[in-house]
């Protein structure tokens, strides 16, 4: 490894201290503006703080060698350490360093999983000068801070998104034909099995605003079903995403194939029906999923971004229906597309659809963006922390 002499060889050991958290038990939290961490990140929040933050926690006993930053003040419980500098250094530095030293591999107990910090010390690395630390963390950092940033976009917009569904679908306050809220200004109603519902509007199952199509998993014996071709989507794909922009496996197009009946266009509406009902993504392009999703193939009359919204206002619903299942939460494919759903006039659809676009393209946009950053990051990381990539100066902008 090529490394300048300012590059120190050592062990962890002569650089940070892995000090122990303090027992703060769930009955004695306060509830106030600083989190507590346990060791696979926040657990709840108290009144005051333990340690100054900027800081990191590692996971010590259960989630062994979870590395989490705090940029705030927080109180690490008894399950974890956090990090003490011994000498002049970037804790930013530290935070990515220690996430390219194995810890969550290092387990050296046998009924409970836990993190000896002697194992931890004894580990040795080329450590550059705080100079350099700091210039290696601004760099990761600027990037987690762009990729935060989007996702603070994409749950305000989300949020935004929400608050015009139900104004228009829940308060049933959408423009009338004169631009004025339609309930307030009198707008006529009349009985439907789901309630009241404005003149002209229908109650129709899910199965009439589209196909409903299960997926399937194509047969895993054969490997040439898999490959890098067409999003395979299962129920950790879809976590905290409005839009599937990538997946932990890919079906070929011999796999695809296999169940062409099977196959989603983009701004299909997937839904969770089996194990964690209730989740709600869209898919961004060509996709499968497997036999735990229901997926909503909207019709020309139906707005998927408001299928999407309908499908996270009926949420609680799916996960309440999915109750019936014995051995895991299951809502079997019949029973989700007779979901009774009320459904607006198509101009009415048509013109939300149009309102919340920009919205859903910019959530699109973001979230593309944050999966080439973090990409760039990850290509990064190792390199500049065993010196690979060496930074000039910072203020000079070159590396």
């Amino acid at each position: 490894m090529k490394t300048s002499m300012r590059w120190k060889e050592s062990i962890i050991g002569d650089h940070i201290e892995l000090a122990y958290g303090d027992g703060l038990p769930e009955r004695d939290r306060k509830g106030g503006k600083y989190p507590v961490y346990g060791s696979n990140g926040v657990v709840g929040s108290h009144d005051r703080a333990l340690v100054r933050g900027p800081g990191i926690i590692i996971g010590r006993k259960g989630t062994v060698g979870q590395v989490t930053l705090s940029k705030s003040d927080f109180w690490p419980i008894d399950t974890t350490y956090y990090v003490k500098l011994k000498e002049d250094g970037d804790i930013f530095f530290w935070f990515y360093l220690l996430q390219t030293l194995g810890l969550s591999q290092m387990n050296s107990h046998s009924a409970v999983p836990g993190l000896n910090r002697d194992n931890v010390y004894s580990i040795l690395k080329q450590i550059p000068p705080p100079t350099e630390q700091r210039a290696i963390a601004k760099i990761l950092s600027d990037l987690d801070e762009k990729i935060e940033f989007n996702n603070q976009m994409n749950k305000t917009l989300e949020m935004i998104g929400h608050a015009v569904f139900k104004q228009w679908f829940v308060d049933f306050e959408f423009p009338d034909r004169n631009g004025k809220p339609y309930k307030s200004s009198g707008g006529k109603k009349i009985d439907s099995e789901l309630g009241e519902i404005p003149e002209g509007w229908a109650v129709k199952e899910i199965s009439d605003c589209g196909e409903v199509v299960c997926g399937k998993t194509p047969p895993t014996a054969d490997k040439d079903n898999y490959g890098d071709d067409i999003f395979f989507i299962t129920i950790p794909d879809m976590r905290g995403q409005a839009f599937v922009i990538k997946t932990e496996r890919r079906l070929s197009k011999k796999g695809a194939t296999t169940q062409k009946k099977k196959e989603l266009p983009s701004l299909a509406i997937c839904v969770s029906c089996i194990a964690t009902p209730g989740l709600v993504s869209l898919t961004s392009g060509l996709s499968h999923t497997n036999q735990q999703i229901n997926s909503i193939v909207c019709n020309k009359d139906t707005s998927p971004f408001f299928m999407y919204y309908k499908m996270l206002d009926k949420s609680e619903e799916i996960k309440s229906m999915g109750l019936g299942g014995t051995a895991t939460l299951n809502l079997n494919t019949g029973n989700f597309a007779r979901i009774k759903v009320v459904v607006p006039e198509k101009a009415i659809m048509d013109s939300f659809h149009k309102t919340v676009m920009p919205f859903m393209e910019r959530i699109l946009s973001n979230s593309i963006e944050n999966d080439g950053l973090c990409s760039i990051r990850d290509s990064l990381l190792p390199r500049l922390m065993s010196g690979q990539i060496r930074i000039g100066n910072p203020h000079e902008g070159r590396f």
